[in-house]
Formats: structure tokens, C-alpha cells, sequence
């Protein structure tokens, strides 16, 4: 049986990065971990001051997607790294120009072409690898800032386009229709991308991070990945507006995102771990590290534990556990079973503020 591949949208001359639905972990198995707690080490607020642009319900359908292209892609940016290229978009016209965190993550040169042709070097990155999204600043002034819809408005079937950096040759639009709404696709162990909006309109390598607009020129999603696998076509996915603007707030006002913490990686409970450590459980969180003074550490959870309730909630797998420390608030206290060994415990930790990157 072949697998489906899930393919996060960045142009590399080297390789094309993919992520496997039903991950397997191979020797040593502590590779399959979720990302970092934390952003990459960039902290620095964007605009503190920052109010997210108001979300447009009652712009009239434009008549066509020539009409949609001319309104949008002004606003729609080519970057570039030395990694690879990809997409993004101005959302307010003193340079702040959202993207994805997969385009941006670990490049070392960022460099941003408008619409017009001119090129700026990133002048700062917030980034939140959890949900794939990021932030970069450029040093400009009253360029044209996109439309924000509001993605809780759109149908099955509703026509859509995505406008980006294909292949790195440059701005196109790909149209297309609306295919599924409020898709979870597990992209790792650990990281999971919510209320994904589904797409045939063809999703090529360098979108990432480009706007997927509907007939009134509105972004509504940002483009993120596709499946790829032999006889499967038009499976693309966006990240819907509504769940990316409260992130994309606090990237720009903090420079990373405040969630409740308690400073552990995680990977799933599978037939290899289990073979490997002799676990106990088959399923549940594994602790593959624990950051020194975090609450975990504090609660004497260890690496190799395996986490299996939170607060009495069953914890099958490590993304149930991150969303259940995430619905948690900080200062709380919450109980916490594990097993170490042949062994079940029971220990309480004090969540608190996701510290800065």
C-alpha cells in the first residue's frame, strides 16, 4: 500500500521537505519528536502597538478571476532564502508581511520581492512552528496590505484561488473551489494543523505562505501543504484566516506566541518505542526530553515517561496531550499520570507562561 505524503510548499534545489501520515519512528526512535516548546530564538516584539486589520464580510464578489488577480497579487510577495523559496503576503503597509514558519525556519538570509519588483532583506522574523506560520518585517512603507475575509463564511464548493511564488518562477494564481472545511492533518508527532482548509486548485512548491483568496479578493487562508502520493491530485491545504489572526497577533506584538507550558518534547507511543524502552502502555505521550526548572521538571517527570491522563483526560497520543495542556490556564495545577517503567505514577505540575525563545 502506498503512503501519502504530506508536502510542506518550499522550493529547494536540493530537496522538497515531506512529512509522512502515519509516522514510524526509526533508530534511535527519540527523532520522532514534537517540535521545540518554543519558537526559534528570535523574540523581538514586531509592533507592540500592533490591532489586527478589521475582517471584511460584505465586500462584493468580484465578476471574475481577472478581476480577483488585479485586486490581490499586488500584495502577494516572492521570498527567498538560501534554503529555498516560498510565499507570503502584506497585511498592513509599513512592511509586515505574513508567511509560513517552514518557509522562513532557519534561513539565515530572507530576502523579500514585491509586486513591483523591489527587493528588502527581512529586518526581523517571529516565527511559531507549532501552527506553521511566521512573520517578517521589511524596511518599506505604504505598499498594498490585503483584504482579511472571514473564513467561517465559506461554503463547500465556494471558488477560491491561490496566488503565490510556484516553483520559484515568480507570482501566478491557481484557481479553484473549496473541496473540505475544517480538516486536521497530522504533520508530525506532536504537530497537528487544525482547521485546514481543503483545495483542488493545483498547490505547487513555493506557495507556501501565499494567500488563498475567495471571489471578493479577501485572503482566507494561507496556503501551507499538499498530499502527494501516485494517483492522488488537487489535495491542498490553507490554513484558515480566522485560526492563523490570533497568532499572527501575538507574533507581531510579542514576537512569539504565550501558551500555557510545561517543558516537555513529546512523541508518540508506537510498536518500536514500546519494543525499544519495554514500555508498559502502547499508547500514550513519550517524554523524549524535559527542559531543566520547567513544571515537568519540577513534577519529576523524566525522559522516557510515558504520559497517559492529564487532569483525568485519557492521553492516547502527544498531541492530545499538547491540546490539553493548551486548553489548560497558566498558574494551573493539573494531575498527572504516568508510567515509568513497569510502574504507574501520579504527580502534579503548575503550568505556567511559555518562556521566551
Amino acid at each position: 500500500m502506498k503512503r501519502a505524503k504530506i508536502k510542506y510548499l518550499v522550493v529547494s534545489l536540493i530537496l522538497i521537505l515531506s512529512l509522512t501520515l502515519g509516522l514510524g519512528c526509526s533508530l534511535p526512535p527519540e527523532v520522532a519528536t514534537s517540535p521545540p516548546p518554543t519558537a526559534p530564538p528570535t523574540a523581538t516584539p514586531i509592533d507592540p502597538d500592533w490591532t489586527s486589520p478589521p475582517c471584511e464580510s460584505d465586500a462584493p464578489r468580484l465578476p471574475d478571476y481577472i478581476a480577483v488577480v488585479a485586486k490581490v497579487k499586488p500584495s502577494v510577495v516572492a521570498i527567498k532564502t538560501e534554503q529555498g523559496a516560498g510565499s507570503g503576503w502584506i497585511i498592513n503597509e509599513a512592511g509586515i508581511i505574513v508567511t509560513n514558519n517552514h518557509v522562513v525556519a532557519e534561513a539565515e538570509t530572507i530576502t523579500i520581492t514585491l509586486d513591483d519588483g523591489r527587493t528588502f532583506p527581512a529586518k526581523a522574523v517571529s516565527a511559531d512552528p507549532l501552527t506553521d506560520l511566521a512573520i517578517v518585517k521589511i524596511d518599506a512603507q505604504n505598499l498594498p496590505a490585503a483584504d482579511i475575509g472571514d473564513s467561517s463564511l465559506l461554503r463547500l464548493g465556494e471558488q477560491v484561488a491561490a496566488i503565490g511564488n510556484s516553483l520559484g518562477l515568480g507570482i501566478s494564481m491557481k484557481g479553484g473551489w473549496t473541496s473540505r472545511l475544517g480538516v486536521s492533518i497530522p504533520v508530525s508527532a506532536g504537530q497537528t494543523l487544525d482547521d485546514l482548509i481543503e483545495t483542488d486548485a493545483a498547490i505547487n512548491p513555493g506557495n507556501s505562505g501565499g494567500p488563498l483568496v475567495n471571489m471578493a479578493g479577501e485572503v482566507i487562508g494561507i496556503t501551507s501543504l499538499k498530499i502527494a502520493m501516485a494517483g492522488v491530485e488537487g489535495m491542498g491545504y490553507a490554513i484558515s484566516i480566522n485560526t492563523a489572526i490570533p497568532i499572527i497577533d501575538q507574533l507581531i506584538v510579542n514576537g512569539y506566541v504565550i501558551r500555557t507550558y510545561l517543558g516537555v518534547r513529546l512523541s508518540d507511543v508506537n510498536p518500536t518505542l514500546v519494543w525499544w524502552y519495554n514500555l508498559a502502555v502502547d499508547k500514550g505521550a513519550f517524554v523524549t526530553y524535559v527542559a531543566p526548572d520547567s513544571p515537568a521538571d519540577k513534577a519529576d517527570i523524566e525522559p522516557e515517561d510515558v504520559i497517559v491522563s492529564l487532569n483525568g483526560e485519557e492521553i492516547s497520543t502527544a498531541q492530545e496531550l499538547i491540546q490539553a495542556i493548551h486548553s489548560c490556564q497558566i498558574g494551573q495545577r493539573v494531575k498527572i499520570v504516568f508510567w515509568r517503567g513497569d510502574t504507574e505514577n501520579t504527580t502534579y505540575a503548575t503550568l505556567t507562561e511559555s518562556p521566551p525563545p
